[in-house]
Formats: C-alpha cells, sequence, structure tokens
C-alpha cells in the first residue's frame, strides 16, 4: 500500500558542498592506485598484467554495487543507502591502509569499490530537493568534483607514498571520506523513496550483478586468453546466457530492476556506448602515460619516480578538477550533442599524437591534460544528460548504468593496456619496448573516435 509523502525540504549550497566533498574524497581515494603502480610492482613483486589486475579490482567491485545502490536509492531514499554505503568504502579504505601484502590490499580495494555507488545516490539526492535548473547544475559539480578528486589523487598519491608509505596515500583520503560522509549525515535532509510501494526484483538484482562479474572475471583473464582459448570462450558463452536469462527476467517482473523499454530508447543506449568508448580510451591513457614516465632514461622514457609522475601530472588534474562545471555549462549553452562530439575529436586526435609525440615529457603532459579535460566535459554531459531525461523515480539506476558503463570501460582499457605492455615485454627484458605504447595509444584513438558514429541518436526522442 502506497502512503503520502510530504514534499522533499529543499536543500542550499552547504549540503551541496557536502555532497561534492564526498565526491572529492572518493576519487580521491579511487585513483591512488593508478600513479604509483610502479611502485607497487616493485614493492609487491608485481608483473603488468597482475598491476591491471589490481587497478581493476575496485572497478569490479563498483560494477557490482552501484546498480544495486541506484536501485535502493530510488525505492528507500538516497540518504540511508548512501551513509551505509560509506560505512564500507570506509572499512576498505582502512583495510588498504594497513595491508601488509598483495591479498590484502586486494580485499581493500574490493570493499573500497562500493564508493562508486555513492554517484547515482547523490544525483538521487539533488533532483529530489532541488529544482530542475539548479539541480543540473549541482548534478555537474558533484560529477566533476569526483574527476577533480580523481585526479587529485593521482597528484598526491606519489609524494605521499615516497614521502610517508604506501600505507597513508589510503589512509589519508579515508579519514577524508569519513569527514565527508559526517557532513552529509549533518547537513542532507532525509529524502523520501520515489517507490516505496514497489517490491524489490531480487532476480534481476542477483541476475546482473552474476552477469557484471562474469564480465569483469572475462576482462582479468584477458591478458593470458591466448594460453587459454577454450576456458575464454566458454566463458563468453556463459555470459551471453546470462544476459539473455536477466532479459527474460527483467521482462516479465511487474517491478523490473532496469526498465528495457528506457534502455531501447536510442538517447539512452547511446549515451552508454559513447560513455563506454571514452573511458576505454581515458582508461589507456592513464594506464601507458605514469609507465612511460617511468621508464628508464637511458631508453626512450623519462626515469620518473612517483612523485615526479604526479607532478607531470598536475596539468591534468587542473584540467579535471574543470571539466565537469565546465561540461555542464556548455551542454546547456550549446547542446549535450555538440559538446559531446567536440570533446571526443579532441580526444581521439589527442591519443594518436601521443603514439607519435611522445619523446619529451612536456608532449606527454600536454596530452594527459587535454585528455582529462576532453573525456571529464564529455562524461559530465552524458551523466547530466542522462539523469534529467528520466523521471525521479528512475534517476538512481539510469546514472548508475552509466557509472557501470565508465567502469567497464576503464577496466577494459586497464586490461588492454596491461596485456598489450606484458605481450610486448620480450622475455629476459625489464621494459616493454616503445612499440608497445604506440600500439596502445593508437587503439585507444580510434575506439575514441569510433564512438562519434553514436553521437547522433544522443537526441532521438528526447522532449525539447
Amino acid at each position: 500500500m502506497s502512503t503520502t509523502l510530504a514534499p522533499p525540504v529543499r536543500i542550499g549550497k552547504a549540503a551541496v558542498g557536502a555532497l561534492g566533498m564526498l565526491a572529492t574524497a572518493t576519487g580521491a581515494l579511487e585513483s591512488v592506485v593508478t600513479p604509483t603502480l610502479p611502485l607497487l610492482q616493485r614493492e609487491l613483486s608485481m608483473s603488468p598484467a597482475r598491476g591491471a589486475l589490481l587497478s581493476i579490482t575496485m572497478l569490479i567491485t563498483g560494477a557490482l554495487v552501484t546498480p544495486v545502490a541506484g536501485n535502493l536509492g530510488d525505492r528507500y531514499g538516497g540518504k540511508w543507502v548512501m551513509l551505509r554505503l560509506m560505512a564500507v568504502v570506509s572499512a576498505g579504505g582502512l583495510v588498504s591502509a594497513l595491508a601488509p601484502n598483495l591479498p590484502v590490499l586486494l580485499l581493500g580495494q574490493v570493499l573500497e569499490g562500493a564508493m562508486v555507488g555513492a554517484m547515482p545516490l547523490s544525483f538521487i539526492l539533488v533532483r529530489k530537493h532541488l529544482p530542475t535548473g539548479e539541480s543540473q547544475v549541482a548534478i555537474g559539480v558533484v560529477s566533476g568534483l569526483f574527476v577533480g578528486g580523481g585526479m587529485l589523487g593521482t597528484l598526491m598519491a606519489g609524494p605521499i607514498a615516497e614521502g610517508l608509505s604506501r600505507h597513508w596515500m589510503f589512509a589519508i583520503p579515508t579519514i577524508a571520506v569519513v569527514v565527508a560522509t559526517l557532513f552529509v549525515h549533518r547537513l542532507m535532509p532525509n529524502d523520501p523513496p520515489a517507490r516505496s510501494d514497489a517490491r524489490m526484483d531480487w532476480p534481476g538484482l542477483v541476475l546482473l550483478s552474476v552477469v557484471l562479474l562474469t564480465l569483469m572475471f572475462g576482462l582479468s583473464m584477458a591478458p593470458s586468453a591466448g594460453n587459454r582459448p577454450l576456458a575464454l570462450g566458454a566463458l563468453v558463452a556463459l555470459l551471453a546466457l546470462l544476459v539473455t536469462g536477466w532479459i527474460l527476467v527483467e521482462r516479465r517482473s511487474p517491478s523490473p530492476m532496469v526498465d528495457l523499454h528506457l534502455l531501447a530508447k536510442p538517447a539512452m543506449w547511446s549515451s552508454y556506448v559513447i560513455t563506454f568508448a571514452l573511458c576505454v580510451g581515458t582508461s589507456v591513457s592513464m594506464y601507458l602515460v605514469p609507465q612511460l614516465f617511468a621508464v628508464p632514461a637511458d631508453g626512450y622514457g623519462f626515469g620518473a619516480s612517483s612523485t615526479d609522475i604526479g607532478r607531470y601530472l598536475l596539468p591534468g588534474a587542473v584540467a579535471a578538477a574543470i571539466s565537469g562545471p565546465l561540461g555542464g555549462v556548455a551542454a546547456r549553452r550549446f547542446g549535450a550533442s555538440a559538446v559531446v562530439a567536440a570533446g571526443i575529436g579532441v580526444m581521439a586526435a589527442t591519443l594518436v599524437a601521443l603514439a607519435f609525440l611522445h619523446t619529451e615529457v612536456w608532449h606527454l603532459i600536454v596530452g594527459k591534460a587535454l585528455i582529462a579535460l576532453a573525456s571529464g566535459v564529455c562524461i559530465t554531459a552524458m551523466v547530466v544528460k542522462t539523469a534529467t531525461s528520466v523521471d525521479h523515480g528512475n534517476t538512481g539506476i539510469a546514472t548508475s548504468l552509466v557509472l557501470v558503463t565508465r567502469v567497464i570501460g576503464f577496466a577494459v582499457g586497464a586490461q588492454v593496456s596491461g596485456a598489450i605492455l606484458t605481450a610486448g615485454t620480450h622475455p629476459g627484458m625489464a621494459d616493454p619496448p616503445e612499440s608497445a605504447f604506440v600500439t596502445g595509444f593508437v587503439i585507444a584513438g580510434a575506439v575514441t573516435a569510433l564512438s562519434l558514429l553514436a553521437v547522433r541518436t544522443m537526441s532521438k526522442g528526447v522532449e525539447r
């Protein structure tokens, strides 16, 4: 039986600021592994392939938790779910900070991955407590601060790991997450559930989780797929069977976890396709550029330390920090399709240029900054468009699927990059050849450019 709910309380800048603080803290915690992969590989005796696996462990949890968090937030309230989710993230940060070896660090990363679910919950809250125009701005700011926090984590991870220890690079952002969560608890009013009378689609939830877990497991096998073709083929067949089963369950459910009619709209599926391609390209650059900086200077690299790598990525941190608000403003001024098309063009051209221009430090600095800016603007425009194109009861699940697509794209990019470098490293060689980096950048540029084919469908079926 449904009940009459009081209208939600309008929130002020302080509450939005608390959400932005939490987005910055979680983004920083998410990103500290990337710039310190060379250091972690040395300290924990990891190969490039194992380094790529470490970098996507958190993403695997994020892919599983995000749609669940978004769906639960739609049904039971964004604040209620967020506070419990952040308790899990804080525990994961503590485990990572105290981890003495790789297995324990992997456990911490698994728990930390729940942080990705905070984003759709933030979007639920701002849409419930703010009018449409202000909620679009708030969504853009929160999205941009998450990206900016990620680049802040990238910047500070190296100096903290080398100046203190690798343990502190997890502990400091974890403390920030705890403090930000307390501010959200204090400043954000409780939000009424949008679908309080709907039954939870547990079969659909479980099947979707199994589908995502199978997909991420398949991605983790990618670097060694050549040695186990039958196992990989069986996994692909299983994935197809699970997807088919999930679609059948969702079509028959009276209250599906994911509205398949919503996903079938060109404006929606094109957003997911573009997000995936953009995140693959971004992930490749995030993985390859620090590795290229770390290659010894007596070859084609620069012999940079983790601190140097963080310093070189500072312009990218600044670009990412401003990309969120810039993406929201540009989308309102010129339209999401135009903004995304321009961003894709800049990003694809930069990735291809890096394949041929990486002999000077400034080549990589400028290239990484352009990629961070273009990617951040595009992803923010995608999130804002998706969040405001559905009714309030679907905000969480619609935006969570964008973020899941983002997670999968980053995971694919990291695994492809790790596989390329591992395959290119000949026995007896400590570092991969330069051609492996060239191949990675070219592939990333091509995938990014192909997403332009889906841009024209973004506005189909969307009311203006």
